[in-house]
């Protein structure tokens, strides 16, 4: 979380025609892919974690995952009185009060609710710190004590006591063909696993749903629109859509729905991944113009060259530009991340040159009005305390 001081500085460099984007971080920096920087979240909240470990996500072996709190501790006043859900939405309303003159002006044109790990709607099924290697299929995160006792009164409500959560998912780098759970007649097929998994997508949904709520509230009245990251990781199968849910959800709070790996191609994907990035950005983004909300973007990884940025600019503008007005189908923006050193490269930054242009269907756009106005923002940016999740460059399509 970045200090009123910090976020005024960045505010400050509006000048050099950066929109700012804010992020609501309630999660854990760093641990995941292209994260240079450390910062766990607070100390007075880890101190109620020495205490009662269980209010950390946990996979079956009893790993905790300490980037963000357990759900199952979203209504529950274990942290001097007040329920998780509280302390994000006191958050908020700080964040509101110490910067509404920036508010106010427009000068933040968007706040980014972080729901989960690295700010994202999901459970941290595929945490680095614990051995996890791409392509394995992770595991559940529910056996805290917490989640335990929701699926149990879960489950006896629904008739049957005896249910009890997974024992056959494997671990975080099996192959779903290897393990009890996901494999030929799995028992995700049958009646038991069908509503484990309802049961676990509902849960996040509507924890999403719950802190969404309260950031309306803080927000009210501001000129801001409100973004919920997702990924994947849902209960997304044949014949059921896992993203349409979440996005009905988002547009009761009037978000929009921000997803990942736009850069992603199914070509770059090892075999042994079974991976289609380019067709799950196509259903989360077709999900969304159903519901009629806005969607928006950003790469997974950092990239450079023109076929990472040829992707994006596809995923944006699936029919092109339009001569005759905004096109029916676009995003309302892409964060491209991230802000680098490396991007700044004469060669690297030629290219986003280009790719920002092409966002703005090649028409010109403002430049820097000299080499010290672009030397001025890497400086700040080099500085010490700054939250990485400031990293975003928004560009409106």
């Amino acid at each position: 979380m970045a200090s009123k001081s910090g976020s005024t500085k960045l505010a400050n460099y509006v000048p050099l025609y950066v929109m700012l984007q804010a992020i609501m971080s309630f999660h854990q920096c760093g641990g995941n892919v292209g994260d240079v920087v450390y910062i766990p979240i607070p100390d007075w909240v880890l101190a109620v974690g020495e205490e009662d470990a269980d209010i950390f996500y946990t996979n079956r072996s009893g790993n905790r995952d300490k980037e963000y709190l357990s759900l199952g501790v979203d209504n529950l006043p274990l942290f001097g009185g007040r329920t998780a859900v509280q302390i994000y939405s006191d958050y908020m309303k700080s964040f509101s009060e110490n910067m509404s003159n920036i508010l106010e002006a427009g000068t933040i044109v968007d706040i980014e609710v972080g729901l989960s790990p690295a700010g994202e709607l999901r459970y941290p099924s595929y945490p680095e710190t614990q051995g996890w290697v791409f392509p394995g299929i992770g595991e559940f995160q529910c056996y805290d004590k917490y989640l335990r006792h929701d699926f149990k009164e879960a489950a006896t409500k629904a008739g049957h006591p005896e249910w009890d959560l997974p024992d056959d998912a494997g671990t975080y780098n099996d192959t779903p063909e290897k393990i009890g759970f996901f494999g030929s007649n799995g028992t995700y097929q049958t009646e038991k696993g069908k509503f484990f998994l309802k049961w676990y997508s509902n849960k996040l949904i509507y924890h999403g749903d719950q802190i969404l709520e309260e950031a309306n509230k803080a927000f009210l009245g501001c000129k801001v629109k409100l973004a919920a990251k997702l990924t994947s990781g849902y209960y997304n199968l044949t014949g059921r859509d896992g993203y349409r849910p979440i996005a009905r959800m988002l547009s009761r709070h009037y978000g929009t729905l921000n997803f990942t790996c736009l850069e992603m191609r199914d070509n770059e994907q090892p075999a042994e991944a079974i991976g289609g990035p380019q067709e799950l950005v196509q259903q989360v983004l077709s999900d969304g113009w159903k519901e009629n909300i806005d969607l928006a973007g950003e790469n997974a990884l950092s990239r450079y060259e023109s076929a990472g940025y040829n992707q994006i600019l596809l995923n944006a503008r699936p029919n092109g530009v339009n001569k005759n007005g905004p096109p029916k189908l676009k995003m309302a923006g892409v964060t491209y991340l991230r802000l680098s050193e490396e991007l700044f490269e004469e060669k690297n930054f030629s290219l986003f040159k280009t790719f920002v242009k092409k966002m703005h269907a090649d028409l010109d756009v403002v430049q820097f009005r000299n080499q010290n106005q672009r030397f001025q923002l890497m400086k700040f940016w080099k500085q010490p305390n700054q939250s990485s999740h400031s990293r975003g460059m928004k560009r409106q399509t």
